[in-house]
């Protein structure tokens, strides 16, 4: 090594220094050029730890300026020793070689194990003890299942109890709700459960507040193909997009190349938690199969014209007024039941324009963007508590909805506190859109329907959908176009400022985008191939903004992390009618409380734990109170925990507010609480809830799910 490497490359010269045989071997040139630079090394600033940084000779300014948080000195601490990944000496460290790699390898492709070995073991492991039977639980009599022998289920309650783990601090988060515990014996909190309650009833308390249950006679007609869809087939013929060999029907899937799905024998992912409870309070009963959903009637259709006149008619006057956001009705009404038609033939023969359907108007609303696999009903409810106006529901593909997937409606849920609440479905074709947002007005209570234009995952942009529709506008224009004409719900789009970064093409579009019959219009302002990585170019959403007509709503996202920014997104455009905000939920989600009190919260960590808390017992509501019902909830509240931890207290900062790009280096919190909130490893998020879950098995491990910083191949433009 010459004098030069040395200067140039300081991480592998400090590898070489700590190994002993290898520093023997360096020139005396090299060791004293070591001793005394020439010029002061300074630590590595690209993909460098967080907790690697050192803010001794750097002022406030200078660390903000390469992006890093300005934590008061005081409060520095050094970072944490990361353990190395290869212990071989002749490799750098974190680089894994060949062999090592193969060595690794070696065993996953031995354990690989088919279908079927995975659906024994699942019976198998059903019949243990620890699987105790629902029914029984409830109870605790044997004779209280239907299915006797033939259960799946264990049906042995002392056996469960011996090997049942121990309760959970606390009490039994279903107390608030009237009658007992539908977990019964299997409930992690029932030494708390009251003996004074009367027998377990067949609704599931706690849940009655929940919506959007998904019927089980409409899951089997989708999964045997046989569900019609009268309205979208009207649209799509009309509009001249039914018979075209790109836009694939259910059967052929389209976007996905499957074959439509035979009806399952049994569903072993929702046994304790999901199937039996779907068919509690659902929003449509098998009796409420009516216009057009009623299957056994074939009769063929009228004139495809005078078909989507009438649909568009019978929207306007059975679909819910909404008034200041919250839907004027009951929720779970079968709103698809026809009503009265009291208008003329002559106005029959006039097709409605979509500015005359129901609106919402999100203007200076906050809304919470819809947040994959962390934006779930109980962090929803969290961000309600704490200022949230409008919340929208995880993105759900149209392929598994139209295929029954429970997983996929249970995305639909909502809460009763949500009063402005909408759903997120994501789509390639008009066809398979279109009868989405059919079947989910005539399932489901939601005040708006958003259709994604900007996801920029690869399984989704591989299949024609999310962001791969921007290089298509006569695509995104067919879909919009027959998912408003189908439905009196308004349709909202999310897209982002392109595909490719440097060939913007919102401004090109959003002009036409009202006349498609889309509500509003959410620009996220990253391209795809920009995934999250830079900032967000507002100034664009600002142009697209200005271009829009006045009757379409254009929301902005992007980087939104205190009131400040907030304001002066709103202060550069007033004509901007509100801020989507995504991330900066998820890392601190009393930005709303900030944003309604125009604050900066220098929230304690006991505060925090609180939310936490409540997080914990809105998902043990969720997912159940049993053992599997607290690991699911661990899991995503660890999933939750993996943004949290880039927080940084208000009161530890030389310069407010913090931005959402900044990278935080490794510091001391003013309590030993913050200091492990601030922890950016997993074994510190498990112990955070542990806090309020209880212990974890002595197996347990994780691995959070998403790395939302990494940008797109080279490849891809």
């Amino acid at each position: 090594f010459k004098t030069a490497n040395v200067i140039l490359k300081p991480r592998l010269l400090k590898h070489f220094m700590e190994t002993e045989t290898l520093m023997d071997e360096l020139p005396a040139a090299t060791a004293t050029a070591v001793e005394q630079p020439e010029t002061p090394l300074q630590p590595p600033s690209s993909n460098a730890d967080d907790g690697g940084v050192i803010q001794e000779f750097r002022t406030p300014e200078e660390l903000v300026a390469k992006s890093i948080v300005p934590v008061k000195r005081e409060y520095i601490r050094p970072p944490p020793s990361r353990p190395s990944t290869n212990n071989n000496n002749n490799a750098i460290v974190g680089v894994e070689n060949d062999d090592a790699a193969e060595a690794k390898r070696a065993p996953l492709l031995k354990d690989k194990k088919s279908k079927r070995q995975i659906k024994r073991e699942r019976r198998e492991e059903q019949k243990s003890p620890l699987h105790l039977c629902p029914e029984v639980a409830k109870s605790g009599k044997v004779s209280a299942c239907p299915y006797g022998d033939k259960c799946r289920f264990s049906h042995d309650v002392e056996a469960f109890k011996a090997v049942k783990p121990a309760d959970i601090e606390g009490s039994c988060p279903f107390l608030v709700y009237e009658g007992p515990c539908s977990y019964g014996l299997a409930c992690r909190f029932a030494g708390t459960h009251r003996d004074d309650v009367s027998a377990p009833t067949e609704n599931l308390p706690g849940k009655s507040s929940e919506l959007n249950f998904f019927n089980k006679d409409t899951q089997k007609l989708l999964w045997k193909n046989k569900m019609k869809f009268p309205k979208a087939e009207a649209t799509l013929k009309l509009l001249g997009l039914k018979g075209n060999p790109k836009d694939k029907t259910l059967a052929d899937n389209g976007e996905n190349g499957q074959v439509a799905p035979k009806e399952p024998a049994t569903d072993t992912k929702t046994d304790s938690n999901v199937v039996a409870n779907d068919s509690i309070s659902p929003s449509i009963s098998p009796e409420d199969n009516v216009d057009g959903n009623n299957l056994a009637d074939d009769r063929p259709l009228k004139k495809a014209k005078s078909s989507v006149n009438e649909i568009c008619s019978s929207q306007v006057s059975s679909g819910l007024s909404v008034q200041g956001g919250v839907p004027d009705g009951n929720f779970g009404v079968n709103k698809s039941e026809p009503t009265a038609d009291t208008t003329t033939d002559s106005d029959k023969s006039l097709k409605l324009h979509p500015r005359e359907k129901k609106l919402i108007d999100f203007r200076d609303k906050l809304y919470l963007a819809p947040l994959t696999t962390v934006g779930n009903l109980p962090f929803r409810r969290v961000c309600k508590v704490l200022g949230a106006d409008v919340t929208c529901g995880e993105m759900a593909m149209c392929t598994n909805l139209l295929q029954g997937q429970a997983a996929e409606w249970a995305l639909l849920r909502r809460h009763s506190s949500e009063n402005l609440f909408g759903v997120q479905i994501c789509g390639a074709y008009p066809d398979t859109v279109t009868k989405t947002v059919e079947l989910i007005e005539q399932e489901c209570s939601v005040d708006f329907i958003d259709i994604n234009m900007g996801c920029p995952i690869d399984v989704v942009v591989n299949k024609g959908a999310g962001s791969a529709l921007l290089t298509k506008p006569t695509r995104m224009k067919s879909v919009v176009e027959a998912a408003s004409s189908t439905v009196g719900t308004p349709v909202t789009i999310k897209v982002r400022t392109a595909y490719f970064e440097g060939k913007n093409r919102i401004d090109s579009l959003i002009a036409d985008m009202g006349s498609w019959g889309a509500t509003a219009v959410t620009i996220h302002g990253r391209s795809r191939q920009q995934r999250y990585s830079k900032p967000a170019d507002w100034d664009y959403v600002y142009q697209c903004v200005r271009k829009a007509p006045k009757s379409l709503q254009v929301l902005g996202n992007g980087d939104v992390f205190s009131y400040v920014d907030w304001n002066n997104h709103k202060t550069e455009c007033p004509e901007l009618s509100t801020c989507m905000i995504a991330r900066g939920a998820l890392v601190k989600p009393w930005i709303f409380t900030e944003i309604k009190e125009q604050r900066h919260w220098d929230i304690t960590s006991g505060e925090r734990l609180d939310i936490l808390k409540d997080y914990a017992r809105f998902g043990l509501q969720h997912w159940g109170s049993d053992s599997k019902g607290v690991e699911t909830t661990r899991h995503f509240l660890l999933e939750w925990l993996s943004y949290t931890c880039r927080y940084v207290p208000v009161g530890l900062l030389d310069i407010i507010p913090q931005q959402i790009n900044w990278r935080s280096p490794s510091y001391y919190g003013r309590d030993d609480l913050e200091t492990l909130m601030a922890s950016d490893s997993a074994a510190d998020w498990v112990r955070i809830s542990e806090l309020v879950l209880g212990k974890v098995p002595s197996s347990y491990s994780f691995a959070p799910k998403h790395k939302s910083n990494a940008y797109d191949r080279a490849e891809n433009g």
